[in-house]
């Protein structure tokens, strides 16, 4: 299999270069940060205390996630539910990334992220694609960004959708969730030993997406 690791911090531009790299090559995109979104939104939804472990623990059980592919795009389930939009929210993005500390969290989705690379060639997003899910990858990719460049693209985005926000905010909670991630104790983000840095902050979106077809096809 020639399946590809893309990991880095929040805002880094992860999904979206992944998405386009995906659709480039014919493979097939795995959002598993939209899994643990989806997670972080079961338990939010039932009212669990996500910095409970014990209280995620319990609703992690019964809780069905899946991926389907409707007309090329991901659509991710909750049971029977689709909340490919619902999982967007800041709310459940800053809860997924608490979640995310816990082993019994990242077993489950690990496993399922595992067995859909064992089927056809994949390209995953995440915090620790290659150097826990995707360990033997082709490809290691570790894109990056700075933190300001990151709040300008997150601010864009959501004034684009009519949210209000403040950029200062959303740079703190950035800042916030990138040292949450590197200093979890399961693992943490950081990048694998063979993966090639790129770091995105002056490039654009088709120049990161040209770097790493460059990669692949380097052989």
């Amino acid at each position: 299999m020639k399946n590809i690791a893309i990991d880095g911090p929040a805002g880094a531009g992860k999904s979206s270069i992944a998405k386009l790299v995906a659709k480039n090559l014919g493979i097939v995109y795995v959002d598993t940060g939209a899994m643990y979104r989806t997670m972080a939104l079961a338990c939010l939804r039932d009212g669990v205390d996500t910095s409970d472990e014990q209280a995620v623990s319990k609703k992690v059980g019964d809780v069905e996630i899946s991926i389907e592919y409707i007309d090329g795009a991901q659509h991710i389930f909750l049971g029977t539910d689709d909340v490919s939009s619902e999982i967007r929210q800041e709310e459940v993005g800053k809860n997924a990334s608490l979640i995310a500390r816990y082993a019994f969290v990242r077993s489950k989705l690990v496993s399922i992220q595992q067995e859909l690379a064992t089927r056809q060639d994949v390209i995953m997003d995440g915090r620790d694609i290659g150097t826990v899910v995707l360990p033997d990858a082709y490809l290691k990719v570790f894109l990056t960004a700075s933190s300001k460049v990151r709040a300008q693209r997150r601010y864009k985005e959501l004034v684009e959708k009519g949210v209000e926000c403040d950029i200062d905010e959303i740079e703190k909670d950035i800042i916030a969730r990138d040292e949450q991630d590197m200093n979890r104790e399961v693992s943490p983000l950081k990048q694998a030993d063979d993966a090639v840095l790129v770091d995105t902050s002056d490039m654009s979106i088709d120049q990161v997406v040209s770097r790493i077809m460059e990669l692949y096809n380097a052989d």
